[in-house]
């Protein structure tokens, strides 16, 4: 459900998939809906309800603003679910959408992709938290993603990653961002304070000069930094970990969602987490204030 760019890879995904069968692809744009179509040679829909009592799962790619309504629809229907992030635009829905999934006993899972790449490097197996985290994501504009703030959009990634590392109750948050293209915040500087100490600094951009994305996590005995550009990793932990693989992690993704469906079992993202990460970052837009007058937006966070 939505062919744009990524639908179109989870649809090719699928299609290459030994076991299942494409059914269809869904969007509401005529050229779209036609290009994916063709593509991949399969039927396509305007309505996504036309879909309903002709497939088994879904993948949901459309805007995020359209995730509630199109989940509840498949799981009421009894489908099974791979949503993008992130899993609803607020708690509420969030809670209904794991409520109807519990109830029919059916999978429900977010497209947090670098989860896998995390579990495979090693760093997920330490239960240790770090003092420390400091993420920065950040990119030009590309049109995509403006029905929802650059927290939603994008920064949600980062919080789920960061909930990995720290699993303790946020206890603070200080946020700061400014809009460009729109009513929504486009870059948003946070800083989130846990209840066992660790404190996490976050930048996030989609109007940025250039792209960026790194990690770096401060621990006890020592440092570990990440740059997913580049794929290097700086370890100077006594944590052994392996080097980072960024093949593939939407086919991972999917993977895990179809095994999870066929074994009736669970994917390696569940949905309770997914909400963890909506929450805070709900909480870093409720707190976010207008950047300072003249303040580097990277200042912002890093000072705050």
């Amino acid at each position: 459900m939505g062919a744009g760019a990524f639908g179109r890879h989870h649809a090719s995904k699928y299609a290459q998939t030994p076991g299942l069968v494409l059914t269809a692809v869904s969007d509401l744009l005529p050229d779209i809906r036609a290009r994916a179509s063709a593509e991949l040679d399969v039927a396509s829909f305007a309505n996504w309800r036309d879909l309903i009592g002709k497939v088994d799962l879904v993948s949901v790619c459309s805007p995020a603003s359209t995730h509630a309504e199109i989940v509840r629809g498949f799981l009421t229907a009894g489908v099974h679910v791979l949503v993008e992030k992130p899993i609803a635009t607020d708690l509420d829905e969030a809670d209904e959408l794991i409520a109807i999934a519990r109830k029919k006993k059916l999978v429900l899972t977010v497209g947090h992709q670098e989860r896998f790449v995390f579990a495979k490097s090693g760093l997920l197996d330490y239960p240790d938290a770090p003092l420390a985290l400091e993420s920065v994501r950040t990119g030009p504009w590309t049109g995509r993603g403006g029905d929802v703030s650059v927290v939603l959009d994008l920064m949600i990634h980062d919080l789920d990653l960061v909930h990995c590392l720290i699993p303790h109750e946020v206890v603070d948050v200080q946020a700061f961002g400014r809009s460009i293209h729109g009513k929504f915040r486009d870059e948003v500087g946070a800083v989130v304070r846990f209840a066992n100490g660790s404190e996490c600094k976050l930048l996030a951009s989609r109007i940025a000069d250039s792209r960026r994305r790194s990690l770096r996590a401060v621990y006890p005995d020592g440092t570990i930094a990440i740059d997913f550009l580049s794929r290097k990793t700086f370890n100077t932990t006594r944590r052994d970990l392996k080097p980072l693989d960024l093949t593939d992690p939407l086919a991972e993704s999917l993977n895990s969602f179809v095994t999870a469906v066929k074994n009736g079992g669970s994917a390696l993202v569940l949905p309770a987490q997914a909400r963890r990460a909506l929450e805070t970052a709900l909480m870093v837009e409720e707190a976010a204030a207008p950047m300072f007058e003249g303040m580097p937006f990277e200042a912002v966070a890093l000072t705050a």
